[in-house]
Parts: C-alpha cells; sequence; structure tokens
C-alpha cells in the first residue's frame, strides 16, 4: 500500500463518523478576544500551584485527581468514546497552549531538525470546497499549505508536525533546564479540559458552544468551522480556514487555552479502545489501528471541526493517525512531570 492511501486511510475512520450520535449544541454564552478566564467548567477553580514547584512561563499546573474518561449513557459522543472509565491522574505541568510556529522555528534552527514532512515532501492538506484530503507537495511547518502558500504567522500553532516531531521538540525543550519534557497522555490532556475537577461540560470552556454562527448566536468560544461545511466557513469565529493566534479566544481557570478547535493535538498514546490502563495507553504494545499500522491519538479538535462532520472540540472527542503523519490541521503542546507535587 502506497504512503498516501496509508495516510488517508487512517484518516477516513476519524472523520467519517465524526458527527454521528452527536449532543446538540447547548444554548450560546458569548466570551473572546485577549486571554482571560472564562466560567469554570464543572466547578474548575484556578488551581494554587505548591510551594517550592517551579512552573515555567509558558506552563501550567494541572492539580491531580480522579477523572472519569470518554462519555457517559446520555452524553452523546462516538463509539470509540466508550464506555467511560475512572483513572487517576498524578500531579503535572502542561503548555498553556500549542507550541507555536516561533516556537518551533527555535527547536529547528538550534537541533537542524528536518520534519517528517520535510523529508517525505508533502503533508496531508483539505481542500476546504470540497472536504478531500491529499498530500499536497512543499507543505510543511513553513508553509503547511504548501510551497506556494503563505507562510504561518509566528503566534499561530505550528502544523505539518508528525508525531516523532513533536516528541523530539518536547524533548528539546526541556533539556536546559534538567526537567525533561513529553507529550501528555490521552487521560491527562481530558483531566486537564475538564479543568481537573472531573467535570461534565462538554467543552473546556463550559457548557455553551458559541460558535458565532447566527443559527446558534453569540460571539465565538473557539476556532471552528462556521456555516456550511465544506466550501462554507463564513469565518463567524474571526477566522476562516485557518488557524488563528494562541490564546485569541481565552483561557479557562487552570490557564490553559485552544483546548478545542484551531488544531488537534498530539498525545503520548496509542490509540487503543477504552479503557485505558494505567499508563494513559502510552505503553509499549501497541494495537493495529484502522489503517492496519499502530496509530497515536489525538485530542482537542481543530478549525475545521464543524457539528455535522467532525464535533472534535468537546472535551472527549479523539482523532488518530500514524505516527509520520502531518496534517495542516494537528500541532501539540508538551508535559512535564510535576515531581512530588
Amino acid at each position: 500500500m502506497t504512503r498516501a492511501a496509508l495516510l488517508l486511510l487512517a484518516l477516513l475512520p476519524a472523520v467519517a463518523a465524526c458527527g454521528a450520535d452527536r449532543p446538540a449544541p447547548p444554548a450560546v454564552v458569548a466570551t473572546g478576544g485577549a486571554v482571560e478566564a472564562t466560567e469554570a467548567p464543572g466547578g474548575a477553580a484556578p488551581a494554587v500551584v505548591p510551594a517550592g514547584l517551579d512552573v515555567p512561563a509558558e506552563m501550567a499546573y494541572v492539580p491531580g485527581g480522579a477523572v472519569t474518561v470518554g462519555v457517559l449513557p446520555g452524553e452523546g459522543g462516538m463509539p470509540h468514546e466508550r464506555p467511560a472509565f475512572r483513572a487517576d491522574v498524578a500531579p503535572f505541568l502542561l503548555d498553556r497552549s500549542p507550541v507555536t510556529v516561533a516556537r518551533f522555528r527555535a527547536f529547528a534552527e538550534a537541533t537542524g531538525r528536518e520534519t517528517e514532512a520535510e523529508r517525505f515532501g508533502d503533508g496531508l492538506v483539505m481542500d476546504q470546497q470540497t472536504g478531500q484530503w491529499a498530500l499536497v507537495p512543499g507543505a510543511s511547518w513553513r508553509r503547511p499549505r504548501g510551497g506556494a502558500a503563505p507562510a504561518p504567522p509566528d503566534d499561530h500553532p505550528v502544523t505539518q508536525v508528525s508525531w516523532a516531531d513533536a516528541d523530539a521538540f518536547c524533548r528539546w525543550d526541556g533539556a536546559d533546564a534538567g526537567a525533561p519534557k513529553r507529550l501528555p497522555t490521552e487521560v491527562e490532556w481530558e483531566h486537564a479540559a475538564r479543568g481537573a475537577a472531573d467535570g461534565r461540560s462538554p467543552y473546556a470552556w463550559g457548557d455553551a458552544l458559541g460558535a458565532g454562527d447566527p443559527a446558534r448566536g453569540g460571539a465565538a468560544r473557539a476556532n471552528t468551522w462556521t456555516g456550511t461545511f465544506p466550501g462554507g466557513d463564513d469565518g463567524a469565529d474571526g477566522y476562516r480556514d485557518g488557524t488563528s493566534p494562541v490564546g485569541a479566544f481565552g483561557a479557562t481557570p487552570l490557564g490553559l487555552t485552544d483546548l478545542g478547535g484551531n488544531v488537534w493535538e498530539w498525545t503520548a498514546s496509542w490509540y487503543r479502545p477504552y479503557p485505558l490502563g494505567a499508563d494513559g495507553g502510552a505503553g509499549p504494545g501497541a494495537p493495529a489501528g484502522p489503517s492496519g499500522e499502530p496509530e497515536r491519538a489525538q485530542r482537542g479538535g481543530s478549525f475545521l471541526c464543524h457539528p455535522s462532520y467532525c464535533h472534535g472540540f468537546r472535551v472527549s472527542a479523539r482523532s488518530h493517525s500514524t505516527p509520520e503523519s502531518s496534517f495542516a490541521h494537528v500541532g501539540f503542546r508538551c508535559a512535564r512531570d510535576a515531581g512530588g507535587a
């Protein structure tokens, strides 16, 4: 099987049923603009950082605790978000926002890293008029939509990075401080998105979608597809057909941004059926995914997600792809153990 066929086969199961059995969008509440705390999802509150714990400026402290991962009966969602299961999460640190183009450029220049998309000479891009995906020559983190397309702004999330590229960045980013960084597991990601409070809000910012569409009313809460999918992103959220600056839609009480929409985020976890084990799905022995190859899990949804097609910006939503894949709508953020906190 060709690489293109393998990548597209990995992608299709993740999006083909993405709108199936989805919960109806709840009532809308307006917000947006500069980074600020939104309403606490499910009772979440700003975290108290333990005395003596050094938290880098680009990271936030996520308290430990128990979390119910996935969807409960009556919450909608997709089959691979079930059965819901309980997990205990140790305290950890998480990047406040997805890694930006500027941060990734610093990494590439310091290490000479050639990303997998650069090595292959192409990356996956969706035709936003047809909804069809294709490998586009020259697509890389430098020009996510192809060699002839514009370069992305420095404050937007980096995309067209594979799982290995993301993992390499995280290891490098924590090396100077002597405190290794890594990708978060699926369980850690969902725990953080639920405000470390085991809330049941469908979105990281609370119960309301507010995507700017007049049919739903209100101001945007995230960078998602508004209007008709495909071919009709009307830009009602302020951003048409692409990424937005990280933090443009505010922060959760934990200080985290972009936990719904903008870009999907690679995790440390292999894509596995629920329930996941104590390692959050990141351990060895990964099963074959829908592509026939082991795949890594992604979280968060993206600017391409629309409730009729891909309600991926719910906190329980999952996607997945083979680790060498690079997409125009997938980025990442890093985590770090919090030691004895």
